[in-house]
């Protein structure tokens, strides 16, 4: 749909995903075929190494970076992709966090590693707002959240509550595609045996040997899976699918829970027309 919305307007689009951003991570990213992005421009893809790390403030600075270019040659853009913190940071705006702090960082998940689960309770006692919505194994976020208290003593649930703000700072027509919990059940069953039919545990085998994982791309569903059957591995195949399907399951329903609290956001049919669609985002 983006594709043929994108030809129609002579649009340029700008991944709005936090894991197409790592290069070589080609498969269970979904990333644009060779072929699509021939059709149209693309942006903001195979930024980084797996093995570096990416935050939300490099990513907003890289799509500002993007459409400064573009304006320079009157080429308009077309957001896409599935990071809700992306879209919201970027046109509503974030507030300034500290820097990545490593030392720390290594130490949280160390600890999490001695004892499973310690640093969701630790949040909770912290910022119990930020613990309900982050999910008890997302390290990722998890430290993120602790890192952001221990060096400004902020709470980034605050972040939440700016996001619900009424202003915009950039001017936009959000469509969200709407499928029933039948067909995201069958999709994401598809989905998940094309991954590993396509040869996702290579892929992961190969960039694990070649450069390795930063902590946020190791994270990164059905390539955090593979990880953990590369080094243990699952009773079978089956077990491996499974556990890929679970996890894409809760990021369906943390994404949908975002994009809900958007009243802005049109939310559409994923098999509507171009046309439609064209129509939907000119209002």
């Amino acid at each position: 749909m983006a594709l043929e919305v994108a030809e129609r307007e002579g649009l340029e689009i700008l991944s709005m995903d936090s894991m197409a951003i790592y290069r070589r991570m080609d498969i269970g990213t979904a990333k644009p075929s060779a072929e699509d992005r021939r059709r149209r421009p693309h942006h903001l893809i195979d930024l980084i190494d797996a093995s570096q790390s990416f935050d939300t403030a490099r990513y907003c600075a890289a799509a500002e970076a993007v459409l400064e270019e573009m304006s320079t040659r009157g080429a308009r853009p077309l957001f896409v992709g599935g990071t809700p913190l992306y879209l919201m940071a970027f046109f509503k705006g974030m507030m300034a966090g500290p820097a990545a702090d490593e030392e720390l960082r290594r130490a949280l998940l160390a600890e999490e590693e001695a004892e499973p689960g310690s640093l969701h309770r630790r949040l909770y006692e912290e910022d119990p707002e930020a613990a309900e919505r982050i999910h008890r194994n997302d390290q990722r976020r998890l430290v993120r959240a602790l890192e952001v208290i221990r060096h400004s003593g902020n709470k980034i649930s605050a972040q939440q509550t700016s996001f619900e703000a009424p202003t915009w700072r950039r001017p936009c027509r959000i469509l969200a595609v709407s499928r029933s919990r039948e067909e995201l059940h069958e999709r994401v069953k598809l989905r998940t045996r094309a991954m590993l039919a396509a040869g996702l545990l290579d892929e992961v085998r190969q960039i694990r040997a070649d450069v390795g994982f930063s902590p946020q791309a190791a994270a990164a569903i059905g390539y955090a899976e593979c990880l953990r059957h590369l080094e243990k591995p699952f009773k079978d195949e089956e077990e491996l699918r499974n556990r890929i399907r679970r996890a894409t399951h809760r990021l369906i329903r943390r994404q949908t829970t975002w994009l809900r609290r958007i009243a802005e956001i049109t939310w559409i049919p994923g098999d509507m027309p171009a046309d439609a669609a064209l129509k939907q985002l000119h209002g």
